[in-house]
Order: structure tokens, then C-alpha cells, then sequence
């Protein structure tokens, strides 16, 4: 009887999990070191997953630095807290034209500059490329690849509050592009933005400014938008003037609009190939991006990010559409200092003045502190999920109604508008990524099956990397 409860013991302590609680999470760790929730597998494991990780990095930065080492192409770097995504997409779109371009927007951290800066054609003519700040050094890092030929930078702000906590650091940050501009370049700067200005005296290389100040090289006269448009913007330059008809919807978008224009006459383009090639621009999906319904209503989709600071934008859109129903769903906001509670009751205020009903969404929509008059008329709905969202909205909106979607990446509040066209079967709440849901494309698998598929579609790229390596000697020895 001992030894089975001898021979029992032991078996439970070979096997035993003690339970732990990390980060809110109940974590089994096993006494066997080797399993695989051991402690030395456990404790290993970050380093055995970022080692790669950190020798992929290093490789590409190094294919970078080779492939830039005397590469022909006119390289342009853009930096700035808003505004960056539609510069650089936009600019791509004009130069393309001109001559061969590569454009590489929204993926913009060091990870993902290095392949790019590495892969980088050299039979194209310019390189336009996005650079993002996530974190302290990662703008300097990102610039001493790109080695930028032209520096555009358009607003600061206090976006990454968390990381740079003022907005003479997140200028600091943003300054190194102008920093790593080669000899014979130049950099492109905001005239209406005083800290931008004053990257001027980070470079010897030539300064143009662009902007509404009367001093600017590139300046604005005026800008006009009413909903739905068109944006019109007039600029006077160097005795010349032209006014610029965009499709892109809001007024703020003077500032991509401006900065695209004076970078491509700077580069040699044309002001009428420049002119109608921004008129053909339809912006950037999740960047207030116009989604009409067949015989339903038109979506502002703007879900992309939402810093506090530059909220009011999105809400200026809705206000001149004063001959329709508005809503406004306000889902995740970011950057920003203070209690969350009353900048969440703030940014429904400021929809409020703009829209006839307003729903907030997710975890912080409890936040919002609305009043007992406006929930009672159904002025104001709170609701947990994207799909309560997207059901409440189905029931209620009606052929012509005009609904703002803004909110910041992580809550996927697109997927409400692709909803009412395509078949969305995952909701999920929390997917772990921040590309939108139409750059996935997985949005129609439900999220459980979303593993699968990718692991599939790695192993058939590794397969066809496999078959052109092997391939490619007997290349050579065809006739």
C-alpha cells in the first residue's frame, strides 16, 4: 500500500503544476524542466524566439546598407505624427507616373524599412518610403538605412505619449530624418508647424517649406471642402499658382495634398501631370475612406488610428453635411495625457455637435459619460462589441445616412462597414493585430480558423522559395 502511494506521490510530483498568476493570467509551470510549460523551456523560450527574430533584423539591415550603397534611385523618406500614410501614398501615385516608383506606406518601423530599403528596385527612378517613430532611436535607425536623398516632414504632435511624453521629444525623434539628409538633397518642411521649422538647423542641405504661412516656398492660399467634395486648394509658388481639385474628403488633407505637390515640382514633375494625378487619387483604406452602400448609407471610415489631439478632424468631415442623418461610432481613442474618462466624454461632446446619434464602443466605452436626456431619446448608445455595433446599425440606418467610423486600430471597427457588402464572419474583440481587416483578408474565415490558414499559406511560400532556389541553376543552361 506504500509503495503505491509512494509510487502515486511521486507520479503527482513528476506531473505536478503549480499555478501562478502573471499579468491577470493563470500560467501552468511543470517540475519537468524539459516539458513544455518546464521552467527551463519556460524561461528560455523569450530568447529562443527572439534570437531569430534578431538575426533575421540583422541580416536585412545589412542586404540594406548594400543595396543602398550606391543604388541609382532618388530616395524620399517621410516622417511626421498625422498626415504621413496619405504624403507618401499620394506622392507614390504622382511620381509613378512620372517615372518607375516604389512606394512603401503604412508598414513604416525599422522592421519592416530594412527589407524594404533591401528589396528596393534599381530599376526604379525613386523610392518613397513612410518612417514611423515607435520608440526612442527607431526614426535615426530607420534614416541611417534609407539614407533620404529628400526629407519630408509634416506635423508634430503628441501621438506615442507614452514613449516620448512631450512634444519637443517627439520632435527631437522625428528630426533625425532631416539629420540623414545626403549632400545635393532636401528637406521638405511644414512652415505653419514651429517645431518642424526648426529642423531646419538639423541639415546644410537646401530647406523648402511648404504651408499657410505668407513666408512658405510652397504656400497656401486656400482650402476649401464641403461634404462630399471635392477638396480644392489653391497654391502660390516661385510667381505661379494652381489650384488643386482632391477627392480626398475633409479639409485637413490640404496638408498631404501640399506636401505631395511641392515635393514632386521640386523633383522635375510637371504642375499638370502633378494636377491630374492628384485628382485621381482616391486616399487610404481606413484613412477616412468613403464606403457607399448600395441603396444603404455612406461609411467615413477612418479606423485606423485615433490620437485625441487630431479627434476633431474626423468630426469636421460630418459637419458641413447638414442635408443628412449623421452618426458617429467612436471606438478606441490614444495619445493622451490625463484621465481617460473626461477625454472620452470630451470626444463625445464634440461628436454630439456634429451628429445626431452617437455609439460608443469597446472596453472603454463606459467611460463616456453621457447624459440621462440623451440615452433615454437614443441620442447616445453604448455598446461592448463591433458586431452589437454593426446589428444596431443594421436595424436603424436608412438609404442616405452618413456614418463616421473612428476609432484606433486595435478594435477593427471597419469590419462594420464591410459588413453591410461582404460576408464578415470574424468578430473577434481582440485579434492581436493592427493591419486592417482588408489587408489581412481573412475577414470572412472565423477568427478560430485564422491560424490555420496562415501556417498554410507560409508553408506554400516556403515551398515555392524552395523550387525557385532550386530551379535556378538549370536557368542557366537554357538554350
Amino acid at each position: 500500500m506504500r509503495t503505491r502511494q509512494a509510487s502515486s506521490t511521486a507520479l503527482i510530483a513528476d506531473m505536478a503544476l503549480f499555478r501562478h498568476y502573471a499579468r491577470g493570467r493563470a500560467v501552468m509551470i511543470s517540475l519537468n524542466p524539459f516539458a513544455r510549460e518546464g521552467w527551463l523551456r519556460s524561461v528560455s523560450r523569450p530568447l529562443r524566439r527572439e534570437l531569430p527574430n534578431a538575426i533575421r533584423r540583422k541580416l536585412a539591415a545589412s542586404r540594406a546598407r548594400s543595396n543602398r550603397r550606391g543604388h541609382p534611385a532618388t530616395f524620399i523618406g517621410i516622417t511626421g505624427s498625422s498626415g504621413k500614410t496619405t504624403t507618401a501614398s499620394l506622392l507614390g501615385h504622382v511620381l509613378e507616373a512620372h517615372a518607375p516608383t516604389t512606394t512603401q506606406a503604412i508598414y513604416n518601423t525599422a522592421v519592416d524599412i530594412a527589407p524594404a530599403v533591401a528589396s528596393a528596385s534599381r530599376n526604379s527612378e525613386f523610392v518613397v518610403l513612410e518612417i514611423g517613430a515607435s520608440k526612442k532611436g527607431s526614426v535615426a535607425r530607420s534614416a541611417r538605412l534609407i539614407e533620404p536623398d529628400v526629407a519630408i516632414v509634416t506635423i508634430v504632435d503628441l501621438e506615442h505619449y507614452s514613449v516620448f511624453r512631450s512634444l519637443e521629444a517627439v520632435a527631437d525623434e522625428k528630426g533625425w530624418l532631416v539629420n540623414a539628409v545626403r549632400p545635393g538633397g532636401f528637406a521638405l518642411l511644414n512652415a505653419d508647424d514651429e517645431h518642424v521649422l526648426a529642423m531646419r538647423r538639423r541639415t546644410r542641405e537646401r530647406i523648402v517649406t511648404y504651408g499657410r504661412d505668407e513666408g512658405a516656398d510652397f504656400r497656401v492660399l486656400s482650402a476649401e471642402f464641403s461634404f462630399p467634395g471635392p477638396l480644392r486648394v489653391r497654391i502660390a509658388w516661385k510667381g505661379n499658382e494652381e489650384t488643386l481639385v482632391s477627392p480626398l474628403p475633409g479639409k485637413h488633407f490640404w496638408l498631404a495634398v501640399t506636401a505631395a505637390f511641392a515635393a514632386a515640382v521640386e523633383l522635375g514633375v510637371s504642375p499638370e501631370q502633378i494636377k491630374e494625378r492628384i485628382a485621381g487619387f482616391g486616399g487610404v483604406p481606413n484613412r477616412c475612406q468613403i464606403m457607399e452602400v448600395p441603396h444603404g448609407p455612406t461609411f467615413i471610415v477612418d479606423a485606423a488610428k485615433a490620437p485625441f489631439g487630431t479627434i476633431d478632424l474626423a468630426f469636421d468631415v460630418m459637419s458641413d453635411a447638414t442635408d443628412r442623418r449623421r452618426k458617429v461610432v467612436i471606438g478606441q481613442i490614444s495619445d493622451y495625457a490625463g484621465n481617460p474618462y473626461s477625454k472620452y466624454t470630451k470626444a463625445y461632446q464634440r461628436a454630439r455637435a456634429v451628429a445626431d446619434e452617437v455609439i460608443a464602443v469597446g472596453d472603454n466605452a463606459h467611460k463616456v459619460r453621457a447624459t440621462e436626456e440623451d440615452i433615454a431619446s437614443g441620442r447616445f448608445h453604448r455598446f461592448r462589441d463591433v458586431y452589437d455595433v454593426y446589428a444596431h446599425l443594421k436595424k436603424t440606418a436608412v438609404e442616405g445616412d452618413l456614418i463616421l467610423l473612428k476609432s484606433s486600430s486595435s478594435l477593427h471597427l471597419e469590419r462594420v462597414a464591410l459588413a453591410w457588402t461582404s460576408d464578415v464572419k470574424c468578430w473577434e474583440k481582440r485579434c492581436g493585430f493592427t493591419i486592417g481587416c482588408v489587408s489581412c483578408g481573412l475577414y470572412s474565415h472565423p477568427f478560430h480558423e485564422h491560424g490555420r490558414i496562415r501556417r498554410r499559406e507560409k508553408r506554400r511560400r516556403r515551398r515555392e522559395k524552395i523550387r525557385r532556389l532550386v530551379a535556378a541553376p538549370f536557368r542557366l543552361f537554357r538554350v
